[in-house]
């Protein structure tokens, strides 16, 4: 036996379909808008990162080189015979790299010991003043390193080396007194020993010079003793200054004395006494005193 359904009920049943697939397209929809969004978000993410790379290429491949400077180049990590200049310079990114190497005087300060020729001890402080000629910037990037390298494996070493050979040659006395001649056999042997590493040694500079404490005392005592020795010197020099005058003194005296006993003749001396005589007779005189008195001449010269 069939059964009626009411009229609202079919009508019920049939919109049914209708809504559940309008339902499924919506969500279809909605799944489809977060879909393009996270891929324009990835798209912009990407070109992004591919203005940042390519950014970071181009700053990588343009270097610079500061003032004073030159650049060594690699490549591969292979040292190349080009020589980068100053200034913004351009290389291969990823490819290439530089090494930034001084040219400029440098000065390095060092300190070391030798022994002089009379086996005293005596510690040196000295200024080296070298360059590296830019046209060597990559033969010594080579062969010995950067400018720490240089300084550890060429210049002190050349130079203690060459301290202790020079020094050698000098008295303690000397290197006090002649302190040109050490600087410049200094320069002339350390010189030679720096080129033959493509190095220039513009000038070696003795700073200070220290001597054992028992030097120094013995410095003190010869000084002493030789000051003792000068003012001997003096006062023998002076004795026999006044010796001298002396002897000439009395030698001119003896010889006044010899030249006046040759003038006095009777005449003379008989001259001189009347000149000295008052005019009065003395109130004794002997029978010598009366005889050696010439009246005549007393009377005269009263007159």
């Amino acid at each position: 036996m069939a059964t009626t359904l009411p009229a609202d009920s079919r009508q019920a049943a049939a919109d049914a379909p209708a809504v559940s697939g309008g339902n499924a397209a919506g969500a279809a929809a909605r799944e489809a808008a977060p879909a393009s969004t996270r891929a324009r978000r990835a798209w912009l993410a990407l070109r992004l990162f591919a203005v940042l790379l390519l950014l970071a290429l181009l700053s990588s491949a343009l270097v610079v080189v500061p003032a004073g400077e030159r650049g060594v180049l690699l490549r591969w990590g292979a040292i190349q015979e080009r020589v980068l200049s100053e200034g913004v310079q351009l290389v291969l990114p990823l490819v290439e790299a530089m090494r930034p190497m001084s040219v400029r005087l440098q000065s390095q300060i060092l300190r070391s010991e030798a022994a002089c020729r009379d086996l005293q001890d005596v510690a040196f402080q000295l200024a080296v003043n070298w360059r590296l000629p830019p046209e060597k910037v990559a033969a010594v990037y080579r062969s010995i390193g950067d400018e720490l390298e240089i300084v550890n494996k060429v210049i002190t070493p050349a130079l203690e080396d060459g301290l202790k050979q020079v020094v050698a040659g000098f008295t303690a006395e000397q290197l006090i007194r002649e302190r040109a001649a050490l600087k410049s056999a200094l320069e002339e042997l350390i010189g030679a020993r720096l080129a033959h590493h493509a190095l220039v040694l513009e000038g070696i500079d003795v700073l200070q010079l220290d001597f054992s404490e028992r030097f120094r005392q013995a410095v003190e005592l010869k000084q002493v003793a030789e000051q003792d020795a000068r003012r001997a010197e003096y006062e023998a020099n002076k004795a026999r200054r006044l010796a001298a005058a002396r002897i000439y003194r009395a030698q001119g005296e003896a010889q006044a004395q010899q030249l006046l006993q040759a003038g006095l003749t009777p005449q003379l001396l008989q001259h001189q006494a009347i000149e000295k005589w008052n005019g009065h007779l003395p109130l004794v005189m002997d029978n010598a005193s009366l005889q050696s008195l010439n009246l005549k001449s007393l009377l005269k010269l009263d007159r």
